[in-house]
């Protein structure tokens, strides 16, 4: 017995120190190693269990190991314009962002296109229709991908127009999250492919396989391509929930959401096909018709997940607020951005660079509503503006520089999107589409209530408590 009991304290010593040291080596926020080295070492079998399970990111190997190595496969880029050329362009209509500019391009690796338009729709009653006006006259193809597919009224739309497309021989391909698709019982999936439909599951949970349950590790992206020519992208999912029908459910939630026609849609699409590779283990190519000129945005696609080797959504976003000369304006629902993205606004501000910052008062998930409100007092306290939204729930992702430059897409700016989903941006250069989004925000400023240093100050001590726990555990929130 005594022999067992020694085995047994060995083994669980070499079982924490193991799954501590890997958690100290190959964590990059402080917070998540130092709460995995606390569950290793605390909870002799168990702790080092949870970490070989929730812990480790082993997305990036397998990603790489299905992702198509040849990237010829894909279309090639249309003709564009001289990058340089277009460079200078923007440079002489954006104020000095040169420098942003070739940050933005090295960190993407991927160029900007010329000649799109971009335009948005508020809510489902806005956007649904649009949408599926448009599956409804694809003729070629239709890629979806999407993280929650509500099988309710809404979805069965949608359903019911992509099983329409498949029977007039469009070649239809929806990607699913493999856990944002048990929001809805019965799945889409199976509804989809009793409609013909090709579906592909992103990272589903098999419990009966312990390496590829990765709960933490979604793909958070909203996009559509028809045709190779006309894109979706933003952040809405598809449900009732985001019809103004609803109103007065509890489940409401209020977004926005672009359509996009241009050159760039044949990134999006790239963008697409990649991940079909990668849910399916085989790359199949997509539409070769390469998009006309639409409008006089110039754009580029960025995309970001834990399989990259940076940070590349919360690079580019701090680079945007360093080129700032007027304002930065962030609407957001969750809101808990690392370090660095915190001391570029507190300086943004300091420099009197206006720096606006639009979250919802009612949040669906209230931890995160509390971890933001531990942070909130170190923008306050140097001048940055916060505005809490009133109800419904506001699901809005908007990001502004100046009057010109855009960031729209599917993340969030919290240590989920930057750091553990798979998140689409769309980079606009824009003034015109830039100027009408700039009105919507001050709309919803005025009607919105401003948060004061004073108002953090005076929380309970509970409510600071309570705050800062949550703000500890945000890397996994």
């Amino acid at each position: 017995m005594a022999l067992f009991s020694s085995l047994a304290s060995i083994a669980a010593f070499v079982l924490a120190v193991a799954s501590a040291g890997h958690a100290l080596l190959l964590k990059r926020d402080p917070r998540a190693a130092l709460a995995w080295i606390a569950v290793c070492v605390l909870i002799p079998f168990v702790g080092p269990l949870l970490y070989f399970l929730f812990g480790i990111n082993r997305v990036k190997t397998k990603a790489k190991k299905l992702r198509p190595d040849d990237r010829k496969s894909f279309p090639p880029f249309p003709e564009r314009n001289d990058a340089d050329e277009l460079a200078r362009s923007l440079i002489r209509t954006g104020e000095g962002l040169a420098e942003f500019i070739n940050t933005a391009a090295a960190v993407t690796k991927r160029p900007l296109v010329a000649g799109n338009r971009v335009d948005f729709y508020h809510n489902g009653e806005g956007v649904y229709p649009a949408m599926i006006e448009t599956i409804e006259s694809a003729t070629r193809s239709l890629f979806l991908t999407t993280y929650i597919f509500e099988t309710n009224r809404t979805g069965r739309r949608f359903i019911a127009a992509l099983g329409d497309a498949v029977r007039r021989g469009v070649d239809v391909r929806v990607i699913l999250d493999g856990f944002g698709e048990y929001y809805s019982c019965p799945r889409a999936g199976t509804l989809l492919k009793k409609e013909g439909v090709r579906v592909g599951r992103f990272i589903p949970p098999r419990l009966l396989v312990i390496p590829a349950l990765h709960i933490n590790l979604r793909n958070h992206r909203k996009l559509m391509i028809a045709d190779g020519t006309v894109g979706f992208a933003g952040g809405m999912n598809i449900g009732d929930r985001h019809l103004a029908e609803n109103l007065g459910n509890s489940d409401r939630v209020v977004d926005m959401h672009f359509r996009i026609d241009g050159p760039v849609v044949a990134t999006l699409e790239e963008v697409f096909l990649d991940d079909w590779a990668f849910v399916t283990g085989r790359y199949e190519p997509g539409s070769d018709i390469q998009p006309e000129p639409e409008g006089d945005a110039v754009c580029r696609v960025i995309t970001d997940g834990p399989n990259e080797d940076l940070d590349k959504l919360a690079m580019v976003l701090i680079g945007a607020v360093t080129a700032a000369k007027k304002s930065v304006t962030i609407m957001t629902p969750y809101f808990i951005p690392p370090r660095e993205l915190m001391a570029v606004l507190q300086a943004a501000s300091l420099r009197g660079i206006r720096v606006l910052i639009v979250l919802p008062e009612q949040n669906n998930l209230p931890p995160v509503n509390w971890a933001t409100r531990n942070m909130l007092w170190e923008l306050l306290r140097w001048g940055v503006e916060v505005y809490y939204q009133p109800p419904p729930f506001v699901h809005t992702k908007i990001f502004m520089i100046d009057d010109h430059y855009l960031h729209i897409g599917s993340a969030n700016i919290d240590p989920r999107s930057l750091r553990l989903n798979f998140e689409l941006a769309v980079e606009v250069y824009d003034a015109t589409l830039a100027g009408r989004l700039a009105e919507h925000v001050e709309q919803v400023r005025r009607r919105s209530r401003q948060v004061t240093l004073e108002d953090m100050d005076s929380r309970s001590f509970p409510a600071r408590v309570r705050d800062s726990l949550a703000w500890l555990l945000s890397p996994y929130l």
